[in-house]
Parts: C-alpha cells; structure tokens; sequence
C-alpha cells in the first residue's frame, strides 16, 4: 500500500509563504506522478500542481500561477509545494496524491492520497 504522508500546513499572514511537504517511499515518488490538489470547506477537492515521476512539472492552477512551484528531492523521499505571496483565499485543506497518468487534473485519476494539511492565511 502507498502511504503519503503531508505535512508543513499552519497559520501564516497575507504575503507570508509556506512550503509543504508530502513524503513518501523513493519507489513511490520515481514510479509515480504525483500531485497537489486542496479543498475547501463545502466545495469538492481541486486540482493546484503536478509533477511527472522524472521530476518535471506537468501542470500549474492558474489561481496559483507565479506564486506556488511543486518540486521534489527524491533522495529524502519527498515531494514538495513552496507557496508565496500568500492570500486568505488560500486557505484550504492540502492534499498530495499519486497515481495518475502524467499531467492529470482530475482528482479521480489519483489512485493514493494523504491525509491533508491546513493551510490558514490571515489578513
């Protein structure tokens, strides 16, 4: 079983940054695209960054466009989103996920997926 594991989420102030950390086995993330989705309170899970299993960015929301970059370090067997210029619309559930064909945006083509983190932004 493929267990993916986030971490890095809090509270931060408007303009403030976080990175996110999504950890998981080294054969996990060099076999696997993987991906960055968040949610918010009622509304369905949507689609923020993903990452090919050779380490290249495949896709970027454009809601976060200039501000997030999803990266990886496969020898510590994570899986990382930097966000910057950070803004309360933000604020959401952070979830990693792997499994899809490269450059999916649907949350339905990830076959694992972690626990989420929260991401608070203040004004």
């Amino acid at each position: 079983q493929v267990q993916l594991v986030e971490s890095g989420g809090g509270l931060v102030q408007a303009g403030g940054s976080l990175r996110l950390s999504c950890v998981a086995s080294r054969r996990t993330i060099l076999s696997n695209n993987m991906g960055w989705f968040r949610q918010f309170p009622g509304k369905a899970r949507e689609f923020v960054a993903s990452i090919s299993f050779i380490g290249e960015s495949t896709g970027i929301a454009d809601s976060v466009k200039g501000r997030f970059t999803i990266s990886r370090d496969a020898a510590e067997n994570t899986v990382y989103l930097q966000m910057n210029s950070l803004t309360p619309d933000d604020t959401a559930v952070y979830y990693c996920a792997a499994g899809a064909r490269v450059g999916s945006y649907s949350p339905r083509d990830y076959r694992y997926w972690g626990q989420g983190t929260q991401v608070t932004v203040s004004s």
